[in-house]
């Protein structure tokens, strides 16, 4: 694959100085703990839905939704679709219920509901998922631009998460915010270079693309069936509208940020900002892939043999952009990388670690200090998690797995706090080990990431029969329904009473 050219190349470091620059402007206002972790609770809602749209889209999207329509259809971009659902429950229910508490932590209510465990069991969730994140992001950004911009994948990955750790260090939630705004002006503006870019290079533009693309079923959704076992319409949708509501509903990333935004009103815009831009958007990555398919369908000796789907666009970006256009998208897959969690990180290990385990009276000056540590610490770890991806894949696959797994039962007892006034801590509990040892199951009966001899080849009747994508679906009514069962079971024993039997006259 060519390199970019000198151009492009300084387009990619004036987008990264950028972001530092304003992770170090918005530093001027982060003298205490408050600030740090809510910018004094004044920011706009526009500039938080901004930043919550870069949140949605990481290099993950920009990067695989493209290789996955060029090779297949638009099924996947189902998902999308659930968005504008889930962003109508958060705004009913969620943003309303966060903002009349005021917490800046999403899961201190849990504790006041059902104990420390439930409180403590979301926060370890979160971060084990989000590290994982970070370092499975940060690896994908490094493995596509290393070839184009000449830089090695360890210094990729090494200048990515300084640069995410600097502006968040220096400047707090004001700084992922406002990073947020830049990072999503890039991710909308590189999506549509390329977009014109193909429709200008393909044969017939658009009409052909149609054509083509029609004639390849490339624009299906997927099948209308009532299957549980493929990747239906129905299927895809169920899983979004449940990881979109969880998005929304429980991920102290956003939550942090209805709490930050200056009134209940402009937390509300935020949100439906983040679902009416993310669909949109969303269609762009895919028409790229599509619009790529038409293109080398076209002109077919302009595509290397052998290259893989999820490599196409990368390569329709070194070869096929002018000089500076190139560079600009190269930063807008940076964009996509470096939405930054750690401030919510460090925001839980204060709030929710530090303070009630170790010093509850700590005061302001320790509380910034453990701030600034707990950032450089997870600054460092999602780094250093990226850099290992590098020669041990499949290991943290099988990690990044695992903290699905264990997260999937957050939304569920959320569910349960909120839902169901006569489950109990105990019931909770109870629910929450069945939920996550089903999802454990059903995770690891059909995984190709473990070890083969880890599920014995003489179980095969038990063995998940659902599709991969119900896993976090099927986990998370398990628990709700699991807890209002028990609950509803024990107040049946509470009324008949010690005494009564079936049947007793």
């Amino acid at each position: 694959m060519s390199r970019l050219t000198d151009v492009d190349l300084g387009v990619i470091v004036a987008y990264l100085a950028a972001v530092v620059g304003i992770g170090l402007w918005c530093g001027r206002r982060t003298g205490d703990s408050e600030s740090f972790m809510a910018a004094r609770r004044s920011l706009p809602g526009w500039a938080i839905g901004l930043s919550m749209f870069g949140s949605y889209v990481s290099s993950i999207s920009f990067l695989a939704n493209p290789g996955k329509s060029f090779a297949g259809d638009w099924n996947a971009f189902v998902f999308s679709l659930a968005t504008p659902i889930a962003a109508a429950i958060a705004v009913r229910w969620f943003v309303p219920f966060y903002r009349s508490r005021g917490r800046i932590s999403a899961y201190e209510h849990l504790q006041e509901r059902f104990g420390s465990w439930a409180r403590t069991y979301a926060v370890v969730c979160f971060l084990l998922t989000q590290m994982a994140r970070t370092g499975t992001v940060v690896y994908l950004l490094a493995l596509a631009v290393s070839p184009m911009t000449g830089w090695g994948i360890e210094t990729t990955i090494l200048a990515t998460g300084a640069i995410m750790t600097v502006y968040t260090l220096a400047g707090g939630l004001g700084a992922v915010v406002w990073t947020g705004v830049l990072q999503s002006a890039v991710l909308v503006t590189g999506p549509l270079i390329c977009v014109g870019a193909i429709l200008w290079r393909t044969p017939g533009g658009l009409t052909q693309i149609l054509r083509i693309g029609a004639e390849h079923d490339k624009f299906a959704l997927g099948g209308w069936s009532g299957s549980l076992t493929e990747s239906t319409f129905w299927v895809v949708f169920a899983y979004g509208l449940t990881v979109n509501v969880g998005n929304f509903a429980v991920d102290q990333s956003y939550v942090q940020r209805y709490v930050a935004a200056s009134d209940r009103r402009e937390a509300a815009l935020s949100v439906w900002i983040t679902a009416l831009l993310y669909v949109p958007v969303a269609a762009l990555f895919f028409f790229i892939g599509t619009g790529l398919f038409a293109y080398y369908q076209a002109r077919p000796e302009l595509l290397p043999s052998g290259l893989g789907a999820d490599k196409v666009f990368p390569h329709f970006i070194a070869h096929e952009l002018p000089a500076g256009f190139a560079g600009l998208v190269v930063a807008a897959v940076f964009a996509a990388s470096m939405d930054s969690n750690l401030n919510s990180m460090a925001t839980l290990t204060l709030c929710d670690l530090y303070l009630p385990y170790a010093r509850p009276r700590a005061g302001e000056r320790e509380r910034l200090r453990v701030l600034h540590i707990a950032t450089l610490f997870w600054g460092v770890l999602g780094t250093a998690i990226a850099l290992a991806m590098i020669r041990a894949e499949s290991a943290l696959d099988a990690w990044w797995q695992l903290a699905g797994v264990f997260s999937g039962g957050v939304l569920g007892v959320f569910l349960l706090g909120r839902l169901s006034a006569h489950t109990t801590s105990a019931a909770a509990a109870v629910s929450v080990a069945l939920g996550v040892v089903l999802i454990l199951w059903l995770s690891i009966s059909t995984t190709s990431v473990w070890p083969p001899a880890f599920w014995p080849s003489s179980w095969p009747e038990l063995r998940n029969p659902l599709h991969g994508l119900l896993t976090t679906v099927v986990g998370t009514l398990a628990i709700f329904l699991a807890g209002v069962a028990i609950a509803a079971l024990r107040g049946s024993i509470t009324r008949r009473g010690p005494g009564d039997r079936v049947g007793s006259k």
